[in-house]
């Protein structure tokens, strides 16, 4: 794995701008709307949840709600 990060081909922490971005930016699109987690993306990528999260809030992506349980609120008695 010598320097490369995922299945992007690029250097960890390179800079990614012009054609290769707009691939990603796809790609990445891609699979969020089909069901992935951006923490799933970006340990697949090899990148971080901030750069995952900033590339779908550029390709204007409707970002998922968190999951888990929710807080109810406590009624009175």
């Amino acid at each position: 794995m010598a320097g490369t990060a995922g299945s992007s081909g690029l250097s960890k922490g390179a800079r990614i701008t012009g054609e290769s971005r707009e691939r990603i930016r796809s790609e990445i699109r891609q699979k969020y709307e089909s069901g992935a987690s951006i923490r799933s993306l970006a340990e697949s990528m090899g990148r971080s949840y901030g750069f995952v999260h900033k590339i779908l809030v550029e390709a204007d992506v409707k970002l998922r709600g968190r999951g888990g349980a929710n807080r109810r609120r406590r009624i009175s008695a």
